[in-house]
């Protein structure tokens, strides 16, 4: 028994010096899986915990503030935002929220009646993270993206070769504000740019800082997954100057090119993607892109190695793991008879497990009359 009760104390002590007076929670699993979001409630910005089928959204800091006032909980301050929560969640907050999550489904607490209760459709769902330091964006990281427009004995021998010379990814980055958009909002066709692809993928919180994550540790930094989109820009450069060739700049760093959410599950509650991803786009009612884990060229882990062997990677980061077959050459036909999006459509990116993404399509009319010619020109002044 003294031997027992010495080890609580220096545990306790151990605990309050490390995270604070009072911050110790006990409960060390949850009741019930949740996702985590951002949404602004009353025009507030607020970080959520989505439960009950996505139905239902817990604003956090006024659940955990109710719970509070029972004495048996001890105090602890929640996050401000998402970036605060995934620096925190390994830290101790995913044993707290659990706690608040525990509470909730224990004591019957998930009705609308509650003022920290929400239904999904009563909120606005925004970007989860506002803003990741950076995106990295695995580029043609899917066999079928590789070989588009393909049949199938080009697409076998194109995956044997692709198979026998792998290299390394190919990793670029992408924009964060500005370029990140929540579910809802719309995409923004830049004004005369009419070669617009959509992309699929999923993205790959990261919770732990780190740089030279082997493989086999990969998982240890990840904190969980969201839905994106890779919105790309075919046009290309006008002729002339330097760079005659591709222009990653052009063709992914339009603002609203970064769709991400609609929120994060955490990724105690998903599973191994490589196992379970399965992802979809759908175009106005038509499925034009369709793929599972097993199409991947290089699987995340090793996605995540090469990607801190070149630079650090903080809580918050984002990688998105690759698109799959139906940009391109293998497009599938809509009912617009457009290779690319148009004005008014609606975009619906989806990966099972987490959710869906809906954006519509909106064309810039309009550019201000006093630039001098240095901007980017329609797509139509040097391509037919």
């Amino acid at each position: 028994m003294i031997r027992k009760s010495l080890s609580t104390l220096v545990l306790t002590t151990f605990l309050s010096v490390f995270y604070g007076t009072n911050v110790y929670a006990q409960a060390m699993e949850s009741a019930e899986p949740f996702k985590v979001g951002t949404f602004a409630i009353n025009d507030i910005p607020t970080v959520g915990l989505v439960m009950r089928d996505d139905q239902l959204i817990v604003d956090l800091a006024a659940a955990n503030r109710v719970m509070e006032l029972l004495p048996r909980y001890s105090h602890v301050a929640m996050p401000e935002d998402m970036l605060g929560l995934i620096e925190q969640y390994e830290y101790g907050l995913k044993f707290r929220i659990y706690e608040v999550v525990n509470w909730l489904v224990e004591e019957d607490r998930l009705d609308e009646s509650r003022g920290y209760v929400h239904p999904v459709g009563s909120v606005d769902i925004m970007a989860p993270i506002q803003y990741p330091s950076k995106i990295m964006n695995a580029a043609v990281n899917f066999y079928t993206h590789a070989c588009e427009g393909c049949n199938d004995d080009e697409l076998a021998r194109r995956v044997r070769e692709r198979q026998e010379n792998r290299g390394v990814p190919y990793l670029f980055l992408k924009p964060t504000r500005g370029a990140v958009i929540g579910d809802g909002d719309d995409v923004i066709m830049p004004y005369g740019r009419d070669r617009i692809e959509w992309e699929v993928e999923m993205a790959i919180v990261f919770g732990r800082t780190g740089k030279y994550i082997s493989a086999d540790r990969a998982y240890d930094h990840v904190f969980g997954y969201m839905v994106a989109m890779d919105i790309s820009d075919r046009g290309g450069r006008p002729p002339g100057g330097y760079g005659a060739g591709s222009d990653w700049f052009v063709g992914k760093g339009h603002d609203t090119f970064a769709p991400q959410g609609p929120w994060i599950v955490p990724k105690e509650f998903y599973g191994d993607p490589m196992e379970r991803l399965h992802q979809t786009l759908v175009i106005d009612g038509v499925t034009v892109q369709e793929a599972q884990a097993g199409d991947m060229i290089h699987n995340i882990p090793e996605l995540i190695e090469y990607a801190s062997s070149l630079i650090t990677v903080f809580p918050g980061d984002v990688m998105q793991s690759g698109t799959s077959g139906g940009t391109g050459a293998g497009r599938v036909e809509r009912a617009s008879g457009s290779g690319y999006l148009i004005d008014g459509e609606t975009i619906s990116a989806s990966i099972e497990g987490i959710g869906t993404l809906t954006h519509t399509v909106r064309v810039e009319t309009s550019v201000p009359d006093d630039l001098s010619g240095s901007q980017l020109p329609p797509v139509s002044t040097y391509r037919n």
